[in-house]
């Protein structure tokens, strides 16, 4: 076999899981579950350190001893980073594995920012967060963006050759949210209400420019950006602040804070992306074993 296609991956959380388990869907392998399983395993259970919800027996240096076997190719590796916590802990992370699907095989490499490691042409696929996508490269316009189909045709040719290939589905949506008293009866929490709204909208910092894409400068009109204190809940900002978007799947923690669950405004899910002047034929056979090509026809690459 061939070698083996570089793609980018995040180094944990939900991306990383939603990686490893369309691997494991596509491939129905019993070791690619167990891969997929395995590194879920563990890295949840590093978050648990990390958060203090747990006590290691053994410090970080003979875990990783014990997670990761340099010698085995088919086996994952991990590695240690350090955290952004008070006194720089180290973290174990993702590092690498390598899986065949097939004729294809494919080297999962750990990135932090794989979106920006295809920007820079360091690989020619990568999965990341449709969320950084919108953050950095998306046009901002007067109308709104509600689709992971509707990505690309906001990328300036320009700025980036890394385009959209498929999101995994693995969704967490933008969602709109706000105190029932702000809502007149018969009138839906939806982007038309925005439409005529005016008055402070809560939302998390670092998406003001993602939530000015999704909702578009026209509906923003009159519209002021306000944010949860440092150590308040984002629902509990919203309530306060009376209207806000924040990421849901149920919507439960919101109604918690008395809040009515609106319109899904954006899918915030793990995309598949491809760098377009890197692209072979290896790199279109590994876009056809994941199981995306017949999704990334309908989106204009």
């Amino acid at each position: 076999m061939s070698e083996p296609v570089p793609v980018a991956v995040p180094r944990k959380g939900r991306p990383l899981e939603a990686v490893l388990e369309r691997i494991a869907a596509v491939g129905r392998e019993d070791r690619l579950e167990g891969l997929a399983d395995g590194v879920s395993n563990t890295l949840r259970y590093e978050k648990a350190i990390t958060k203090g919800r747990v006590e290691a027996d053994d410090g970080p240096y003979e875990r990783l001893a014990e997670y990761s076997d340099p010698h085995a190719a088919s086996e994952p590796e991990f590695t240690l980073l350090r955290d952004d916590r008070d006194g720089k802990p180290r973290r174990i992370v993702f590092d690498a594995a390598t899986v065949d699907l097939g004729d294809v095989r494919l080297k999962l490499v750990g990135r932090e920012e794989p979106f920006r490691a295809l920007r820079t042409h360091e690989f020619a696929l990568g999965f990341d967060s449709a969320d950084l996508v919108l953050e950095e490269v998306v046009g901002i316009r007067p109308e709104g963006l509600g689709e992971i189909a509707d990505i690309n045709e906001r990328i300036d040719p320009v700025d980036t050759d890394v385009r959209v290939v498929n999101g995994l589905g693995d969704t967490v949506y933008h969602t709109l949210m706000a105190r029932p008293e702000r809502i007149q009866p018969g009138t839906d929490l939806d982007r038309a209400f925005l439409a005529g709204y005016e008055g402070r909208l809560c939302i998390s910092p670092r998406y003001e420019r993602l939530v000015t894409a999704v909702l578009g400068t026209d509906a923003l009109d009159g519209v002021e950006f306000v944010y949860p204190d440092p150590d308040e809940e984002e629902e509990a900002g919203i309530a306060r602040a009376g209207v806000g978007v924040y990421l849901t799947v149920t919507g439960s923690t919101a109604r918690d804070h008395g809040l009515v669950v609106g319109e899904h405004l954006f899918p915030s899910e793990t995309v598949l992306m491809r760098n377009a002047v890197e692209s072979d034929p290896r790199v279109e056979r590994a876009i056809a074993a994941l199981d995306v090509e017949d999704a990334a026809s309908e989106i204009r690459i």
